[in-house]
């Protein structure tokens, strides 16, 4: 069981150098509006505005969409801004913040956003929460509302949590919660090793993720918000969820009850258990495919890990890269595969993975980090944003890439280390 786990946790490690932040940036359209982002002079709660600008800043800047003005330019949340010397200085957009804390605590947002060559106000908005250490959610709403307002590709992601395993030590590790650059966070299960988190249904109401502290290694179902708890399956070696279809219907679960890894369909409405992979060495992390008709997963079989291809209902297995002899991850989005794939060591004497883009309909293969060792690499629900995890130096980070634009963005955890996430 030890000799298992042991490989299990190479396979899996999430263990990262640097990432390339300054990728050349490729746009859908030539051209981006310049918006300034800025605290009015008048504000209230300026410390908590602050940090909003900045996160808003952020999302902004991740999207895409947006090109970040550096200059300062302040006004009362009521007046017109300075729209000569905005103009002057080739600001587009000009976004005003300020806010309210009502006596119960509720914390409200107010943004006025001005279309600088109108010489207008195109858009008015507030944002409320009840918990103001959520406040990173409301700098996520506000520059959701932004990129909609102006019919830009959805940046709808940026709103939801995002799952992960952090390493406190020895034999400890904890579930967390969080927005996806990682400034709010939660511990939802804590005590003993539990890993592998893996949202289950889209409300981000319920997670599955494996624990350590039974008898044997369990995969466990929680409601992170009353508590609710299901025992899903166990297994000797290890067991862990690796994908949840689109409705919530279809487990992949990686489980070795005799000894060896294999994937295994968990159907949750009839608690049906079906094994797909039938293989004397390691099979893990099945993602589904082709509208859950293949599974794509990791296996040993030819000497290394790599990449294959298998029907539900199928026993043959196709081989899908070529490229490496070790390729030790992957996800999908329909037709689309990431993996991460371990290319020559670097000058310094490092590890060196990075990540591919490759189609199942096509023999095209892209490139998507240029240094260090890049994995546990997820989809977004649309398939246009990339979450992977980086640790460099002892600091792990999640990254973010935004496909349609080659940019790229690290996250750093402020303390412990990642050990899997989703989102």
């Amino acid at each position: 069981m030890f000799k298992i786990f042991l490989l299990i946790s190479l396979i899996f490690s999430s263990v990262f150098a640097e990432v390339d932040a300054n990728l050349e940036i490729i746009k859908k359209a030539n051209s981006v509006p310049k918006v300034l982002v800025s605290v009015a002079t008048d504000a209230m709660e300026v410390e908590t505005l602050n940090k909003i600008k900045k996160s808003l800043s952020d999302d902004l800047n991740v999207s895409g969409h947006f090109e970040i003005a550096s200059v300062n330019s302040q006004t009362a949340y009521d007046s017109l801004p300075d729209i000569l010397a905005l103009s002057n200085q080739g600001i587009g957009l000009y976004l005003n913040l300020s806010a309210k804390k009502e006596a119960s605590g509720d914390y409200t947002l107010m943004t006025k956003l001005y279309d600088i060559n109108a010489r207008a106000l195109i858009l008015e908005k507030n944002f409320t929460t009840s918990q103001e250490d959520r406040y990173v959610f409301l700098a996520h709403k506000a520059a959701i509302s932004i990129n909609d307002f102006f019919k830009a590709p959805s940046i709808a992601w940026m709103d939801k949590f995002v799952v992960f395993s952090t390493y406190r030590g020895a034999g400890k590790a904890d579930i967390m919660i969080g927005d996806y650059t990682l400034t709010y966070k939660k511990t939802v299960v804590t005590g003993g090793l539990n890993i592998f988190p893996k949202w289950a249904d889209k409300e981000q109401k319920t997670i599955y993720y494996t624990t350590y502290n039974y008898k044997k290694p369990t995969l466990v179902k929680l409601n992170i918000y009353n508590r609710g708890k299901e025992i899903i399956m166990d297994s000797d070696g290890m067991i862990a969820c690796s994908d949840v279809n689109k409705d919530g219907t279809k487990l992949l679960i990686t489980a070795s009850p005799t000894g060896q890894p294999d994937i295994f369909l968990y159907e949750t409405r009839t608690k049906k258990k079906t094994q797909i992979s039938r293989f004397s060495g390691i099979d893990v992390g099945g993602q589904f495919i082709e509208n859950d008709s293949r599974i794509v997963f990791v296996s040993d079989r030819l000497g290394n890990p790599n990449i294959f291809a298998q029907g539900i209902n199928s026993t043959a297995v196709e081989r899908l890269v070529y490229h490496s002899n070790n390729n030790s991850s992957a996800t999908a989005h329909e037709n689309n595969i990431v993996y991460s794939s371990k290319d020559s060591d670097n000058e310094l004497g490092g590890k060196s993975f990075n990540l591919y883009l490759i189609s199942t309909k096509t023999d095209s293969l892209k490139r998507l980090t240029s240094s260090g060792v890049n994995q546990f690499p997820k989809f977004s629900n649309d398939g246009e944003t990339l979450l992977f995890i980086k640790t460099f130096e002892g600091v792990s980070s999640v990254g973010i890439i935004r496909l349609d634009y080659s940019k790229s963005f690290l996250f750093p955890l402020s303390t412990g280390r990642i050990q899997s996430i989703d989102w």
